[in-house]
């Protein structure tokens, strides 16, 4: 080797050694970025499912309405054109959720007295935990006693003031509206041992407590971590307030950063995301939705006003999010603004971010507002903007900002590079932030990071049979309606989601093709088709993984033993052949496959068999002993007569299917014979 080769290599080496020791002094000297691994919110509109948020930005329509009847609130009085008639408010538009009224108590354990003494809050905020949980493919049950913390932004408690209490409700009015239970009752319904915070820095509280949830778990004082907030207006006393101020939009719609905003429209709504260390999220196979890079908090200290935002503050706040995020501001594509169309508050907030993510771009900011679709959600708004961001990630589109009829002349547009979104922009995900200032004064600011996609779109696979559970037959014929609306997924990965990570509830069903559910009533069939199934290698899979299949497997071993003298799994790994050995093997694959759905909570109305499949449908059904079956099976494999066996009394229904009809077959108590007539139905 010659001197100039044996310097290039000794180069080579020394560049791999820095490279390697740069690698580790970023794995040593960043913080782990967090992954959102779920989300679910109850938003305006009839929002109830992130996916149902992304159709109401990409068809470009807000979720705005009349005052809701259901609160009791006096309609006819409360509204007044005059901005001075104190009582009233001149704006009588904004956004609502409905059915605030409806949760499902007994479901998480509550009773209607203390259900109706809760805060609709401290419900919202229960059903959107158990949803975030569940759409990471984790049981909610399966979490008690893991350091899994919950940070729940809430800024109201006005839900017992808002009527006479009811006598009957004393001893849970204090737990029902305190904001601290929040938080807490969400840890102790989950049985979670995570710290329990909640958070009210008014409009920013969510998004704080996203803050707070990050830097949880990069602490490690948590694994997983619940983030999110919500809100409900219980009486109609921020549009009183906000009427005295002229602070609100006369048809109660934002048009955040537009020349014609007149201010804010407030409306409710919910959100919560799930959390998890990416190389946990990863290790442990759950979803990565996209990613948090950095986060920061602070306050406008003494500002101009009370309630005045502060531009300088809200330039501090990125500049930090973006140092915490070892990022420059060049790196960050887009900007969901709190953008509440106001035309205090918006002007601020342009210029703030003119000044922090205008300069030196070589590409435009991107510059939207959720609130333009869904009215200002309160403590609720940062999470919201937060899940709109990840749905636009993606979906490869930046949905457009919603009642611009010209980005305000307020704002010196020049001074940067940032532009309002007026139109859909398609959009290769990279890093978006994410902006929410309260009214306190508390302003946080989020930069997510878009991930691959790892999940590819609808497999061409044959077809899986879906596990739905539910607490009530309303509920579990709704989730079965939802899952019915699934697009773009990989059915084996939702079959394995549902019989694995979701908790197995009383009423239950089977949704898909491999399944027949009785008619009528939906409950399930096992259909056991007997000849012409088999294939080298059946079952072995799930032997190795299964330990309920396992069992089952060596219980039929043993009792074929005395009749067949070979090793079960042996034959399953080689050619299955002979006539003598498929039968034996399928009806031992069959019951044990019985085994495994029973496992997960499927339990058959009825059971149907064809040929020997008949013997695994009677043994399923408790008409034969595993022994007696076992026998039939091996004796009929080798062409002798069936000899059927003492019967028990039938627990499950089972039928014979033949070409020539429905026969069942009927066992009526011991010692009784096998017997087959047509019949109409199974009975």
């Amino acid at each position: 080797m010659s001197n100039e080769e044996k310097l290039r290599e000794y180069l080579r080496r020394v560049t791999d050694d820095l490279r390697r020791s740069r690698q580790r002094v970023r794995e040593l000297t960043e913080p782990e970025p967090v992954a959102i691994v779920a989300m679910s919110c109850r938003l305006p509109g009839g929002v109830n499912t992130p996916e149902d948020l992304w159709r109401l930005l990409a068809d470009g329509r807000d979720a705005i309405g009349g005052f809701p009847a259901d609160r009791g609130w006096d309609l006819a009085a409360l509204h007044h054109p005059d901005p001075e008639r104190a009582g009233t408010t001149y704006a009588r538009n904004g956004g609502f959720l409905s059915g605030v009224d409806r949760f499902d108590a007994g479901f998480f354990g509550i009773s209607p007295r203390e259900a109706q003494a809760m805060d609709p809050q401290q419900r919202l905020l229960l059903e959107t935990s158990w949803e975030a949980v569940e759409r990471a493919g984790i049981d909610p049950s399966g979490l008690r006693g893991q350091a899994v913390g919950v940070y729940a932004g809430v800024a109201y408690s006005d839900y017992t003031s808002a009527a006479e209490p009811a006598r009957e409700l004393e001893g849970y009015l204090g737990s029902g509206s305190a904001g601290s239970v929040a938080s807490g009752r969400i840890s102790y319904v989950l049985g979670l041992e995570g710290p329990a915070v909640t958070v009210d820095t008014a409009c920013s509280s969510s998004l704080v407590s996203l803050h707070l949830a990050v830097r949880a778990l990069r602490d490690g004082e948590c694994d997983l971590a619940l983030a999110g907030g919500a809100t409900v207006m219980a009486t109609p006393g921020m549009f009183i307030e906000f009427s005295r101020q002229r602070g609100l939009a006369p048809d109660g719609r934002c048009k955040a950063f537009a020349d014609t905003a007149d201010g804010t429209g407030w409306s409710e709504g919910a959100g919560m995301l799930l959390l998890e260390r990416l190389s946990d999220a990863r290790r442990n196979g759950h979803p990565v939705l996209a990613v948090v890079r950095g986060s920061a908090v602070n306050q406008d200290g003494a500002s101009s006003g009370l309630t005045a935002p502060s531009g300088p503050a809200q330039q501090r706040v990125i500049e930090r999010a973006l140092a915490d995020a070892r990022l420059l501001p060049g790196d960050v594509d887009a900007v969901e603004a709190h953008g509440t169309g106001t035309t205090l508050g918006d002007p601020i907030e342009a210029q703030a971010l003119l000044a922090a993510y205008g300069a030196q771009r070589d590409r435009p900011l991107w510059l939207g507002s959720v609130k333009s679709n869904l009215g200002h959600t309160q403590a609720a708004a940062g999470v919201a903007g937060v899940i709109k961001m990840v749905l636009a990630m993606r979906n490869g589109l930046l949905p457009r900002t919603l009642h611009v009829d010209e980005p305000s002349t307020r704002v010196d547009w020049s001074a940067g590079a940032v532009r309002l979104l007026t139109d859909p922009v398609p959009w290769v995900p990279g890093r978006a932030a994410v902006s929410a200032f309260g009214m306190s004064g508390t302003n946080a600011h989020v930069i997510l990071e878009a991930v691959a996609d790892e999940e590819p779109g609808d497999d061409a696979g044959p077809a899986m049979p879906w596990v739905a559970s539910a607490a009530s037959e309303e509920a579990l014929a709704e989730q079965v309606e939802e899952l019915q609306k699934l697009s773009r997924v990989r059915r084996v990965d939702v079959a394995y989601t549902l019989a694995t990570g979701r908790a197995a509830l009383d009423y239950r069903t089977v949704v898909g093709q491999d399944v027949i559910r009785r008619a009528g009533d939906g409950r399930v069939v096992f259909v056991f088709p007997g000849q012409g199934s088999q294939w080298t290698g059946m079952g072995l899979e799930l032997w190795d993984s299964s330990p309920v299949f396992a069992e089952s497997m060596r219980a039929c071993a043993e009792a074929l033993r005395p009749y067949t003298g070979w090793s079960l799994r042996e034959i399953l790994a080689g050619p299955l052949d002979d006539v003598d050995v498929v039968q034996p093997a399928l009806f031992a694959v069959m019951v044990s496959l019985a085994a495994l759905w029973r496992s997960y909570g499927v339990e058959p109305a009825a059971v149907v068999g064809h040929s020997q499949g008949e013997i695994a449908a009677a043994y399923v059904a408790g008409a034969l002993s595993l022994e007696d079956a076992a026998r039939v099976v091996a004796l009929r494999s080798r062409a002798l007569r069936p000899i059927a066996g003492r019967g028990g009394m039938v627990a499950v229904p089972f039928a014979d299917v033949d070409p020539g009809g429905l026969s069942i077959a009927a066992v009526n108590g011991p010692d009784s014979t096998v017997l087959a007539g047509d019949v109409e139905a199974v009975e």
